[in-house]
């Protein structure tokens, strides 16, 4: 979302330069191209490490699947959040470092691996805080609730992903300023693959001319519910001889960075034995990572597309599917099903129940009216997550924190 959104915002001249700084402690110290600097945060082996494990106990907890109690309660006293908060404060020292050079009118801090920022950044400026993953109340522990209060009060404004995490955050207990944004893609970066393109495609991984596909986009990751999907249509399977089920995704960009968080191959390999036992093994087939012009061509050929995560943020491959016109069958515990009107744009289900899922495969697989509906009116509601109504919506926040008659901005992501 990020690099699109900075880019588009300059070409409308809604800013005039953007720096973003990341976590990379293998790249360059700063890339420069089209008015956007890239400056990188370096961190040692063993911070990086200590820095990686705090970020995972956040997110298994935030997404309810953290099972060591102690480990949680006591998090803020572990030395692994002495490297998370220093990683923090290293963002924090070259933000103010660059906004001393730049002379900043905003910053924009996005997702949880940055939240006590606004706590480090001595300046009245405008804060952004955009959180990405889910937000339930009810997830978080009960000592975690005062620190995390307190990063969000320090922040203007702090946006969510949809209507549910808002409602939920006031629940919480935040009463600042708080609003949701849909996430959002560049639209026109998802072309038509070419004949040729789908032709490598299907030889690539096998698929026959007169085979259907079901496909699934996501990183491999428990939390991502490929599992379920698995469960699901090997109920069905049987019913639909030609219907393979491909998935489509690889790691977290965290397990490439040295932080050794990677769960893909452990996972890959309890799914590849689900396969078996549920004895699809000849109609799933893994791809691992795809290309641009791969996924563009996955899209294409498969008939419908999968969203099966236990709790998931927001979901843009659904965006991403609707765009190809496909249907698309989506766990009612993500995000983005606040788009779904259920039988309209797509189908829901309960993604710990492989009935509910099987069901919905039927329905789509056994009638083409439905499944061309769906598809058509998907593609209608990919709007609501295009690049220009989120750039738009995000604009018009960073106007109201810096007033109208500032004519051109500066921003920090």
């Amino acid at each position: 979302m990020v690099f699109p959104l900075l880019r588009r915002m300059l070409e409308k001249d809604i800013l005039t330069n953007a720096h973003w700084v990341s976590l990379n402690s293998m790249g360059p110290e700063k890339i420069e191209a089209d008015n956007i600097t890239l400056d990188h945060v370096r961190l040692g082996k063993k911070r990086m490490g200590g820095y990686g494990q705090a970020k995972e106990t956040m997110w298994k907890t935030l997404h309810g699947i953290q099972k060591k109690r102690k480990t949680v309660e006591l998090f803020f006293w572990q030395d692994e959040f002495i490297d998370y908060t220093h990683y923090n404060r290293l963002c924090s020292e070259l933000v103010m470092k660059l906004d001393k050079e730049n002379d900043f009118d905003l910053f924009y801090i996005h997702d949880f691996q940055q939240l006590p920022m606004a706590h480090m950044l001595h300046t009245f400026k405008p804060k952004v805080f955009r959180w990405h993953i889910p937000f339930d109340e009810s997830l978080v522990p009960k000592m975690w609730r005062q620190p995390l209060a307190s990063y969000f009060d320090a922040y203007d404004v702090v946006i969510v992903s949809c209507k549910k995490y808002l409602e939920s955050l006031k629940k919480f207990g935040y009463t600042g300023e708080a609003r949701y944004i849909f996430p959002y893609i560049d639209q026109d970066i998802y072309k038509k693959p070419s004949r040729s393109e789908l032709d490598e495609f299907n030889h690539k991984f096998g698929i026959q001319e007169d085979d259907r596909i079901a496909l699934v986009v996501a990183r491999l990751d428990p939390m991502k519910g490929q599992d379920r999907t698995i469960r699901g249509f090997a109920k069905v399977a049987k019913n639909f001889p030609n219907v393979k089920l491909v998935v489509a995704g690889n790691g977290s960009f965290s397990g490439k960075l040295g932080i050794g968080l990677s769960k893909a191959e452990r996972w890959l390999s309890q799914l590849r034995e689900l396969v078996k036992a549920q004895g699809v093994e000849d109609r799933v087939i893994f791809t691992g990572y795809l290309t641009h012009k791969e996924l563009q061509a996955a899209y294409e050929r498969c008939e419908l597309t999968i969203l099966p995560s236990v709790l998931e943020g927001f979901g843009l491959v659904v965006i991403e599917s609707w765009l190809y016109k496909k249907p698309t069958i989506v766990s009612s515990m993500a995000g983005v099903a606040e788009l779904i009107n259920h039988g309209e744009n797509g189908l829901l289900f309960d993604p710990n129940n492989p009935d509910d899922l099987a069901h919905n495969l039927s329905a789509v697989l056994s009638d083409q009216n439905l499944a061309s509906a769906l598809g058509k009116n998907g593609y209608k509601a990919s709007r609501q997550c295009s690049l220009e109504r989120g750039m738009k919506s995000e604009a018009q926040v960073m106007l109201d924190l810096v007033g109208s008659m500032v004519a051109k901005r500066r921003v920090r992501r």
